[in-house]
């Protein structure tokens, strides 16, 4: 079990999956929880990312800095999404194992599987087949990520763990409908329709393709069990012939049709949907198979209808009624 009282670094620890890794370890007890604001420190500035680790000393890291967006940001910025993360992902990485941290925890994304892989996705399937076309930059660079966790393991006998959620959701999330992901973009266009009583909200796409939707909360719960974890234990993850990959899930997914479904409830809109066919839908279907983290003992535990619930107090509380 990892010492409470050592000096852990979330990198990204405003974001969604960070902020939910730093409460999480609030709440188990940790007492040196090291975090920077991205004005405070540019993880992108290899310099004052070396300076920093040499001056902190982390004996742990959780890498959830990310330059991230829905499909149309990455349509758009595809060149800032594979330079950033390649940044971030190089500088964190590299400045860890100079300065001698030995566990590290790389969040990734389920869009570095093939656009058409078999269902559910197993680590394995990694590099299968061609990516999904829209954000094919984001998804080189966290397949990147992974190789490096990988690289440093075989190289340097350190435990660095490559943790691939599927799609997140939860307090904290960008609302933004220019460069927030489905769920809650869909938070605030049927809030925003509800408010300004409009009869109709245009989606995105058909409706029909299928999703997979984890709470923040769970994937943090599942990236302390992992560093909680005695190496012996993850015998899989530590081995010269498959990268020290894992995904975290729900197992249940969903078409997007039910999705709009569940938030015009939870929001209580009135009005109806219509569906933009002119927009892309993204993968066809994307359901992450976590039996390898489920047989360590590990099973996420909120479901979807009380994670809406939740992450549309969020959108309340930040943005008002």
């Amino acid at each position: 079990m990892l010492d409470r009282s050592s000096k852990v670094f979330v990198a990204g620890h405003r974001g969604l999956a960070g902020s939910a890794i730093s409460r999480c370890l609030m709440e188990r007890g940790f007492t040196q929880i090291v975090t920077r604001s991205r004005t405070e420190l540019d993880l992108t500035d290899q310099a004052a990312t070396y300076q920093f680790f040499k001056k902190e000393k982390p004996g742990t890291v959780l890498l959830a800095a990310a330059k991230v967006g829905g499909i149309g940001a990455n349509e758009r910025f595809p060149a800032d999404f594979i330079e950033e993360n390649l940044s971030i992902q190089n500088n964190v990485m590299g400045a860890a194992f100079w300065t001698g941290v030995q566990n590290l925890i790389f969040l990734g994304s389920s869009c570095i599987y093939p656009r058409d892989c078999l269902q559910p996705i197993k680590e394995q399937y990694l590099l299968d087949g061609p990516l999904e076309p829209t954000n094919r930059a984001y998804a080189v660079a966290k397949i990147a990520g992974i190789e490096a966790c990988w690289a440093h393991n075989r190289q340097h006998g350190t435990r660095y763990i490559a943790v691939m959620p599927t799609n997140l959701y939860g307090p904290g999330d960008n609302y933004d409908l220019e460069t927030s992901h489905v769920l809650p973009a869909l938070i605030r266009k049927v809030h925003e329709a509800k408010q300004r009583n409009l009869p109709k909200v245009s989606v995105w796409g058909t409706g029909l393709v299928w999703r997979e939707f984890l709470y923040s909360d769970d994937l943090a719960e599942a990236c302390l069990f992992l560093l909680d974890c005695p190496t012996e234990d993850l015998g899989p993850l530590f081995n010269k012939h498959h990268p020290p990959l894992i995904n975290v899930g729900m197992g249940i997914e969903l078409q997007i049709r039910e999705l709009v479904s569940k938030v015009i409830k939870v929001v209580g809109y009135n009005g109806s949907i219509k569906w933009d066919r002119s927009r892309p839908d993204g993968t066809p279907r994307k359901l992450l198979d976590s039996s390898l983290i489920s047989g360590f003992g590990w099973k996420a535990t909120t479901q979807l209808d009380q994670g809406i619930g939740l992450s549309y107090d969020d959108f309340l509380s930040r943005y008002g009624s």
